[in-house]
């Protein structure tokens, strides 16, 4: 098929020119001064997006394993967690906990709603033993599209006064949506590289704030090779538990470098210009009653990195979903989970991403409602279009 591919899956997500230019650089000695300053600079790069002053490591890993690493830190078999269902991904949190011999309590959800913090906080309360150990968060749920009010859900934490760590998967949301790492007294934030921050897959980092960092430290060392202390102590090998990943640390060092150039809050502003031109087009198709709608039913709670949309009863979304990719060449998420699995897609509206790529894929999107036959309201692309108007006027 001629042309570019519409990349709008929630992760990978599209790769500047920039980033992919920097993979190409030759391989270099990772102990020279210019390669130990580059990999300072992701540092503080990185601190910058996560709103921290605090460390942040960095992992050759998928974001699960920043997940294990947060485990293997700050806490042991038989421990205690409190993770609220959000989606798939939190389930997959709960069955690696589960995993490594935790014990899980969870908060039901119908995965159409953002975490509720009265129901957190009511859970723990009834914690008077203080078992719980962990409180573990999911910002944005990649499967549903839904962003929950965690500095709410912390600051509730707070006043009830429970010890409990809380830690939070911002994997969809950092770069994306606001987050204030140390404003919000979070105790531990897990990113990875390849959604908002626009690199390829394979790097996963964890901001570790002060508590969780001296809890760390009277944990048993389950692990060497997740252990923050190792990474964070003693010669610059060590940070990267071997070998660092050379050319993704070049790639990040670029990423990091247009995040600053464009400024952290102009790429906020910019996503969220975006995704309100995503849900204008989805209110248009959904606007007769057709039975197409957003999964996320409380409009403040639609995440600014990808929209989830419900199919009319008896659609095939998988189908619609393969048409968009090899007729139209738009490429979708779509749907995960029990709940949504042949019943939903996801449109990514992430990473690099600017107006006229936007308004490509929802006519794509729109070409292969039509292909398929699925009911839904006309316009979609002219109600994106009328919304970014309105917007910069």
């Amino acid at each position: 098929m001629s042309g570019r591919a519409f990349l709008h899956t929630p992760g990978p997500t599209n790769i500047p020119d920039r980033v992919l230019e920097a993979l190409r650089r030759s391989a270099t000695d990772f102990l020279s001064e210019d390669f130990i300053g580059l990999a300072d600079r992701c540092q503080i790069g990185l601190q910058a997006v996560f709103g921290t002053v605090s460390p942040v490591v960095i992992y050759t890993a998928s974001g699960h394993g920043a997940w294990e690493a947060a485990f293997a830190n700050l806490t042991a078999p038989g421990d205690h967690i409190l993770l609220p269902a959000t989606g798939l991904f939190s389930m997959a949190w709960e069955e690696m906990a589960t995993d490594l011999g935790l014990v899980v309590e969870s908060i039901p959800s119908d995965e159409r709603r953002a975490i509720d913090a009265d129901r957190v906080v009511d859970h723990l309360r009834a914690d008077t033993a203080h078992q719980i150990k962990m409180v573990a968060l999911v910002h944005t749920e990649t499967a549903t599209g839904v962003t929950s009010d965690v500095q709410s859900i912390r600051r509730a934490i707070a006043e009830l006064g429970h010890p409990a760590m809380v830690a939070v998967d911002a994997i969809a949301s950092l770069g994306t949506a606001p987050l204030l790492m140390d404003r919000w007294d979070l105790d531990v934030v897990i990113g990875a590289s390849q959604t908002g921050l626009m690199c390829p897959p394979g790097l996963s980092f964890t901001a570790i704030g002060p508590r969780a960092l001296v809890q760390a430290r009277t944990q048993p060392r389950a692990s060497s090779y997740w252990s923050w202390a190792r990474r964070l102590e003693g010669e610059f090998y060590r940070r990267f538990g071997g070998t660092p990943p050379v050319h993704l640390l070049f790639a990040l060092h670029e990423a990091l470098a247009m995040i600053a150039d464009e400024g952290l809050d102009r790429v906020l502003s910019r996503h969220a210009r975006l995704a309100g031109s995503v849900r204008a087009a989805v209110d248009a198709w959904a606007a007769d009653g057709n039975g197409m709608e957003f999964n996320a039913l409380i409009p403040a709670e639609r995440a600014e990195a990808l929209t989830c949309v419900r199919t009319p009863p008896g659609v095939d979304a998988e189908e619609l979903r393969v048409v968009a990719r090899d007729h139209f060449n738009v490429i979708l998420g779509g749907g995960l989970g029990e709940k949504l699995a042949g019943r939903a897609f996801r449109i990514g509206h992430l990473g690099d991403l600017n107006e006229p790529m936007v308004l490509g894929a929802l006519g794509g999107v729109e070409l292969a409602l039509a292909h398929c036959g699925v009911p839904h309201g006309p316009g979609g692309v002219s109600a994106a279009i009328d919304y970014l108007q309105a917007d910069s006027a």
